[in-house]
Parts: C-alpha cells; structure tokens; sequence
C-alpha cells in the first residue's frame, strides 16, 4: 500500500477547519493525576500563538478529544477555541458534524491526530495530519506527519503552513 500523496499548496490553500485531537497532539500525551484527583497537562505556547493567529485569519480551530478535561476546558477557553468537542472516540463523526454545521467539505478541512480512534478523520480530511511518534494506523493513513513533536510545536508547524498559502486578505 502506498502512502497517501503530500498536500500540496491549492491543498493548503482550501483549509477552513484545522481539527485536532488533544491528547498526543497538543499535549506529548502525559496527563499528570494528584492524590486528590485533579489534573494537570502541558500545552506548548508555540502551539497557542499558532491557534491564535489561525482564528484571526478567519480559519475555524476545533479539538476533539476522547476524554473530558477541566485541563483541556481551561485551555481551549484561554485561547477562545470557537469548538471543542470532548468525551467523542469517533472522531470522524465528530469531524463530519463540525464540518457540516459549517457547510465544509473534507477538502476543506486538516485534522490532526496520532491513534487508532484517529485514524479515520484523518483519512477523511482533505490534509490529515500525524505526528512522529504516533500509532500505525495514524502514521498510515496521514498526508503529512510533522517535523515537530507533539506538545513541543507540531501543531504550529501545521498553523503555519495554512496561514503560509492563505491571501494577503485572508
């Protein structure tokens, strides 16, 4: 089986929805649990700024997570992520009703992933992304793996490639 073609720049270009699982993408997939139950993640302000400067260029951020967590809530707050969507394993399902609430179709759309329950809004998405040291079935079915590791600036590598290949007015 061959691996699917690299993105190209109208590919780029088209990109309206940068969707990413948190867990292994935002996060190098750590989460740190106390005694007393609360927990704690490390999110990469690289990541953050690269969030930021998206949505001002008028392209929607999504997270989808498997699992709720006051963590992720925070962080997502902070940064304003217009959707956040936790608590969903399909991720594709998940994917395919954001998109089309927003009358996107997959060409339109990047999800970033790194595991199995990833896997299939990769795929879908018109670029799908993974990162280095994520599973097989994530790793087989992306258009792009990042240079970049997860929680250490993945995910502004790919902020920046979208924001590259948008218009001046964009």
């Amino acid at each position: 089986m061959s691996s699917p073609a690299k993105p190209t720049p109208a590919d780029w270009f088209a990109i309206r929805l940068f969707a990413m699982d948190v867990d292994g993408v935002l996060t190098d997939g750590t989460v740190s649990i106390s005694s007393d139950g609360t927990e704690a993640k490390v999110f990469s302000i690289l990541d953050g700024m690269g969030l930021v400067r998206l949505n001002r260029a008028g392209v929607a951020v999504a997270w989808i997570s498997g699992r709720p967590s006051e963590a992720t809530t925070r962080r997502a707050t902070e940064l304003k992520v217009p959707h956040l969507i936790q608590g969903r394993t399909d991720k594709l399902a998940a994917l395919q009703e954001l998109a089309g609430r927003l009358q996107l179709d997959a060409s339109a759309c990047v999800y970033m992933g790194d595991d199995d329950i990833d896997a299939s809004a990769i795929a879908w998405a018109g670029i799908g992304v993974s990162v280095p040291a994520a599973m097989p079935a994530a790793l087989a079915v992306a258009r792009y793996i990042t240079t970049r590791g997860a929680g250490r600036g993945a995910v502004r590598e790919i902020c920046e490639h979208i924001l590259a290949h948008r218009t001046p007015t964009a």
